[in-house]
């Protein structure tokens, strides 16, 4: 793949395609089959290179890995994972530093954690607050502890009660790896309800775990113990899905259909938000898995809460539905994404502008007049920033609209090795 990228306008779009395999529960897949003693399997598993940082990383401390007739098996120590000599490398991804933290605090020992330079500058205190009241320490750079981090685990952790203060589905994660060798039981509460990959997959592994709603919210309970080992299915990643659901929905001639994917409802709140804007889109329900519909439509503008997506990493692609919409939309309490691979926050509004919008920003809120249709877009240069999602929604524009360049496009391979590809097989 070429480091910069020539998307060209699409006449028409057709087609079926599935995405990678979930980046979230391809993580937590490794990490719980790490944690289990025995062999687990894993079917479907994201082939991204922040899922490969993860594999990478548990074999580091102990994992056997076996790639075997497109199934991956997986096999935990049967004495538990140990501590490693070498530099732990998370790449680019922080769903890998911050898990892997929870995850090397039940490991008695010292383990130092690195990333490239993108994920160098991103903030691990949150995390580290809870794993330091749990008795691990964690080391890191200034007062937001950004990588290298060094994580000294001590030979117990304490139980803990934590009250999450930003809604983070990581740093929920995190604490409840941890809790698995600690001296009791582990609760978190979150005051905005996210993603519940972590639990439900500790559950199917046979942990004893709990979760009861609290307000809008939960609090989520596990008790020590070590996992069972498991058989994992990996569905398809809605995340990505996000990217063809709203070039279906703005490109001017367009039917697209994403198969097999996890449609649980923190995971999809994108889909709401189109349908608001009037997007013909809409999940199928295929036994226990989804497919995902999208037409050609007519968007008007919207207000989009946080909230209701609590990643935001599908806000980048949003911004651009709001590019293509009549009127303006209003993209509330959006901060968190400052924090991501790049600051998608700026990022989502340079976009925005580079096709022609009108946007600004007040506070944590921004703001895109639309220009009522993808073919009003204009042809732009981007320049991604190390950050995949932005080059994504980069060519979602270029394509529903009159084509665009992108810089820095090899950056898809952290999550998504081949989507040039398969947009190209889409037209």
């Amino acid at each position: 793949m070429s480091d910069v990228e020539r998307v060209a306008p699409a006449r028409q779009l057709r087609g079926s395609l599935r995405v990678p395999g979930d980046k979230s529960t391809s993580h937590r897949a490794l990490m719980i089959s790490a944690l289990a003693k025995g062999q687990s399997t894993i079917t479907g598993l994201s082939p991204g290179e922040d899922v490969a940082a993860t594999s990478v990383m548990l074999e580091h401390l102990g994992v056997t890995r076996v790639d075997e007739d497109g199934r991956v098996l997986v096999s935990g120590p049967d004495e538990g994972l140990r501590p490693s000599s070498l530099d732990l490398d998370c790449a680019n991804s922080g769903t890998t530093m911050r898990l892997m933290s929870g995850v090397v605090s039940t490991i008695p020992g010292k383990h130092h954690l690195v990333g490239d330079e993108s994920l160098s500058k991103r903030p691990m205190d949150r995390v580290a607050t809870p794993l330091g009241l749990m008795g691990a320490t964690v080391l890191g750079h200034g007062n937001s502890l950004t990588p290298p981090l060094t994580v000294e685990s001590p030979a117990q952790l304490r139980a803990l009660s934590y009250h999450v203060p930003v809604a983070s589905a990581q740093v929920k994660s995190a604490v409840l790896f941890a809790g698995l060798a600690a001296d009791g039981e582990t609760s978190v509460k979150e005051d905005v309800r996210t993603r519940t990959t972590t639990e439900d997959m500790l559950q199917a592994a046979g942990v004893a775990l709990t979760s009861r709603s609290v307000g809008e919210g939960r609090e989520i309970t596990v008790r020590p113990g070590r996992p069972l080992r498991h058989d994992w299915f990996v569905p398809g990643d809605p995340s990505q899905a996000a990217f063809f659901a709203v070039l279906g929905a703005i490109h001017r001639d367009a039917t697209l259909e994403v198969l097999s994917l996890d449609a649980s409802p923190e995971r999809v709140g994108f889909v709401g938000v189109l349908q608001r804007m009037g997007a013909d889109v809409r999940l199928v329900e295929r036994g226990a898995i989804y497919a995902l519909h999208a037409r050609s439509s007519s968007l008007e503008a919207t207000e989009v809460h946080a909230h209701e997506i609590p990643s935001v990493d599908e806000v980048p692609v949003l911004a651009v539905a709001a590019a293509a919409a009549f009127g303006v939309s209003a993209f509330r309490a959006m901060g968190e994404l400052r924090h991501k691979e790049s600051d998608r926050f700026a990022g989502s509004m340079v976009l925005a502008q580079n096709l022609g919008c009108r946007v600004w920003s007040e506070g944590d809120d921004f703001f895109i007049e639309g220009l009522a249709s993808a073919s009003n877009f204009l042809d732009f240069t981007s320049a991604s920033t190390l950050d995949h999602r932005m080059v994504m929604a980069s060519a979602v524009a270029g394509c529903a609209g009159r084509g665009c360049t992108i810089e820095g496009a090899s950056t898809v391979s952290s999550s998504y090795p081949h989507f040039f590809r398969d947009l190209a097989l889409l037209q």
